[in-house]
């Protein structure tokens, strides 16, 4: 599986996680990986977390970590068709690696990386679609009139959506 973020100023970190994720390993790749991304984005105070109803996302101890580190979560109704506009990053993600053709899982992987850091970090000032719905509502939680970015939403991946050649 892969872990990755995002906020309209482009993509922040994406990892592997060789194991099942729980609500405890969650926790720990927030800690690891959505904080120094935000920093790497250069992220403003009063940027909005998003992510969906998983229930490692819902978990009471998740939503008490997000709590005592001060992050303001959106809202995301209950039993909601995955709007999650990471969604069109994964789908970028994947064409860009079909293309490659990897043959294996570590050629798969290495060449996930490659293409997640190839993705410029000013795509999504520049291009905004690229990195939200078609829906108006979502791109308004990303995007204040001013054009100040507040907005930063993180999603998994499973290997298994993404290509591997049979060649």
């Amino acid at each position: 599986m892969l872990w990755g973020c995002f906020s309209a100023k482009g993509p922040g970190r994406l990892i592997r996680v060789k194991e099942i994720m729980n609500g405890a390993m969650y926790r720990v790749i927030l800690s690891d990986n959505l904080l120094p991304s935000a920093r790497a984005l250069k992220m403003k105070r009063g940027w909005v977390f998003q992510h969906d109803n998983d229930p490692k996302h819902t978990a009471r101890a998740t939503k008490e970590w997000l709590r005592k580190k001060h992050f303001k979560v959106l809202e995301w109704p209950s039993q909601s068709p995955d709007l999650n506009p990471i969604e069109n990053l994964w789908r970028e993600l994947k064409v860009r690696v079909a293309q490659r053709q990897p043959q294996n899982i570590t050629a798969l992987e290495e060449i996930c990386m490659e293409e997640w850091a190839k993705i410029p970090a000013t795509q999504g000032e520049e291009n905004p679609a690229c990195f939200s719905t078609n829906d108006p509502q979502k791109t308004e939680t990303a995007w204040f009139p001013s054009g100040q970015i507040t907005h930063i939403n993180t999603s998994e991946c499973e290997p298994t959506e993404l290509p591997i050649s049979s060649q």
